[in-house]
């Protein structure tokens, strides 16, 4: 009985990581503003796209000018970086999105305030 279920706990991890396997497996690369990357006036970029849970968004930028800021609906709305928030400074970020509504701003003085942010809403 033991091996029974040491077999069935063995299907089930193969089974886990081929479904993890499968969802990496089709996990979609963004550039965020496409050829223009991450600049002034890209709040629109999402607009069409359907983004899930595993995408990755690829934020191409001059690191000195340009920053960008994972925040808050809050700070989103508001151009503003809360205390502890997540701070990329290399000018070829890479983020893997979460399910659930991502928020990106540029937090160099009045950037943000000139478009330079996004919400991404994966599924």
């Amino acid at each position: 009985m033991a091996q029974g279920r040491g077999s069935a706990v063995a299907l089930g991890l193969a089974l886990l990581c081929l479904l993890i396997h499968s969802e990496i497996a089709n996990a979609a690369t963004y550039v965020v503003g496409d050829s223009g990357g991450w600049t002034f006036n890209v709040a629109g970029w999402p607009s069409g796209k359907r983004f899930r849970a595993g995408d990755v968004l690829v934020f191409r930028y001059n690191p000195s000018n340009h920053n960008v800021v994972a925040v808050t609906a809050a700070g989103y709305g508001g151009c503003s970086a809360p205390r502890g928030s997540r701070v990329y400074t290399s000018g070829n970020d890479r983020i893997t999105l979460a399910r659930g509504t991502s928020y990106f701003i540029c937090s160099f003085a009045g950037h943000c305030q000139a478009g330079m942010k996004i919400a991404v809403t994966a599924a």
